[in-house]
């Protein structure tokens, strides 16, 4: 809501029954719970990315509501995991962090709308080079015009407020990106998505596909989430990247 201090939250999760996609039940149960976070506060939430067996749930929330929402996004993930998953490795100390969830965190200007670019990441063999991917994708958005912050990719043990600790041995890692205009949506998208395709073996997917590439590959997939509405943006950028003549 224009004018109130937000910030994005985005957590995602392998939590599907196989390694490669998630099924249509999954996805609806996740939708049908999204409410739930509404109901205690977030001023937006949506399932805003589904890339192989992954799933990513984001929201716009009010710094203060920032634990209590994360908290009930994992929940949501843990109530409707076919296999607990990623849920496993979340724990209460540093010490006991192992291969979890994915975590982004970025602020949102004030007296802006909400707007967003999220890229999830999905690995079928834990390719460790994902890691160099996503630090592309995060290098070609950090100092372009509008972009207010960027989270996720983070090095080392990651502290999620209101859920616990993580390891940063994640392979599905997810990076946020808040706009602070809307024709600045595509081209920091653009940017973002373009670095990480320059890197070997990483393919572009739309919202929702399988990861039936050939193992020791990364597949993104590249959502715009425009004041609580999400867009898959695969389809468009690569409609534009396409050589005319």
């Amino acid at each position: 809501m224009k004018g109130d201090p937000l910030k994005l939250t985005s957590i995602g999760a392998d939590i599907s029954g196989n390694d490669v996609s998630c099924s249509y039940s999954l996805i609806k149960n996740i939708e049908n719970d999204i409410h739930k976070l509404l109901d205690i506060g977030a001023h937006k939430a949506a399932l805003t990315n589904i890339t192989g067996d992954d799933v990513v749930i984001s929201a716009f929330v009010n710094d203060n509501d920032l634990e209590i929402i994360n908290k009930a996004i994992v929940q949501i993930l843990k109530e409707n995991a076919e296999n607990i998953g990623d849920i496993a490795g979340i724990s209460k100390t540093p010490e006991g962090a192992g291969e979890g969830i994915s975590y982004a965190e970025a602020s949102i200007s004030q007296d802006r709308y909400p707007d967003a670019v999220i890229l999830a990441f999905d690995t079928y063999g834990g390719e460790p080079f994902v890691k160099n991917v996503v630090k592309s994708s995060i290098d070609a958005a950090t100092g372009m015009d509008n972009v207010t912050d960027i989270g996720g990719g983070a090095n080392g043990t990651v502290k999620i407020p209101g859920v616990g600790y993580v390891s940063d041995e994640t392979d599905d890692p997810v990076v946020a990106a808040t706009i602070e205009d809307i024709e600045s949506v595509g081209v920091v998208a653009g940017a973002m998505v373009g670095s990480a395709l320059g890197n070997k073996n990483v393919y572009l997917v739309k919202r929702g596909t399988p990861s039936n590439v050939i193992p020791g590959s990364v597949i993104l997939s590249v959502s715009a989430y425009m004041n609580g509405n999400v867009m898959d943006l695969a389809v468009p950028l690569a409609e534009r990247m396409r050589i005319l003549g």
